[in-house]
């Protein structure tokens, strides 16, 4: 297998902290020293949630247009997708940040049940959220959490609601939503095929330990792979990730031994169709 594999670092999130792993990168400082470090590693997207000065979630932009400017100075080319989801904000404040134009930005089209709440994606608030990413260039990342987001996401790319072949993620192992299942993950592929052509891009998410089990499964079958301290901690049961890096290098390790090359960031931005950096 020779296509190129595009890494994608999830540096934040809204939910880890430093008392779950010190390397969490909070403060925007932090973030762009982790964006650089696992860019350097070999992360061609970086998937970014900002906190305000206590830590918690927010969906600023303001703190969005400094981490943004922050990694477009350190890491020439990177592509920056920014998150619109539901644990920062309510409602519009979710998209505040789609004016700043990020190269991408995380869109979930359908609601779903997370380990202590639902995660409330209605439709009203999806059709402003592709709205306002159609308005200003952005390309979404369509969060599949389940079968039907994936169909949701054909069906507005049909009616023009998104502009160009969407590029869909699969998000395994979250508490009460989608478990990691390969019977399930190979369905997936095969409806992305289906759905959106045998040549569509797509990517996978695990969480927690599954995250390196979901990571090897979306190399070996000529996916992409998402990786980072938003969605697991640790390396292992006992050990620490000591840095998003870390865990972007397990990534490039799997590519090794799958013989795929890790894409460059002008291979990232070819194979999804994104504008080049200005």
């Amino acid at each position: 297998m020779s296509d190129p594999c595009i890494i994608c670092v999830a540096i934040t999130g809204s939910v880890p902290t430093k008392a779950d792993n010190p390397a969490v990168p909070v403060s925007i400082a932090e973030q762009v020293e982790s964006t650089h470090a696992a860019f350097e590693a070999g992360a061609s997207i970086v998937h970014a949630h900002v906190r305000d000065d206590e830590g918690k979630p927010t969906s600023d932009p303001e703190r969005f247009a400094r981490l943004k400017e922050g990694v477009e100075r350190h890491c020439p080319g990177m592509i920056v997708q920014l998150s619109t989801g539901g644990r920062s904000g309510a409602g519009q404040m979710r998209g505040g940040m789609l004016p700043l134009r990020p190269d991408m930005a995380s869109l979930s089209v359908g609601s779903n049940n997370f380990p202590t709440r639902v995660y409330e994606n209605p439709p009203d608030l999806v059709d402003w959220l592709a709205g306002e990413m159609l308005t200003h260039d952005v390309k979404p990342e369509i969060e599949a959490f389940d079968l039907s987001h994936i169909f949701m996401a054909r069906d507005m790319w049909a009616k023009g609601r998104i502009a160009r072949r969407p590029y869909v993620q699969f998000v395994m192992g979250v508490k009460n939503a989608m478990p990691v299942d390969r019977v399930v993950f190979d369905f997936y592929i095969a409806t992305v095929k289906r759905l959106f052509g045998v040549d569509a891009p797509w990517c996978a998410a695990g969480i927690g330990p599954n995250q390196i089990v979901v990571n090897e499964w979306a190399v070996a079958c000529g996916g992409h792979a998402r990786t980072g301290l938003e969605d697991n901690v640790r390396l292992d049961k006992t050990t620490l990730a000591p840095s998003n890096a870390a865990l972007v290098r397990r990534v490039v390790d799997l590519c090794d031994r799958y013989e795929r090359p890790v894409a460059n960031w002008r291979q990232a931005r070819q194979m999804l169709g994104l504008r080049q950096p200005e």
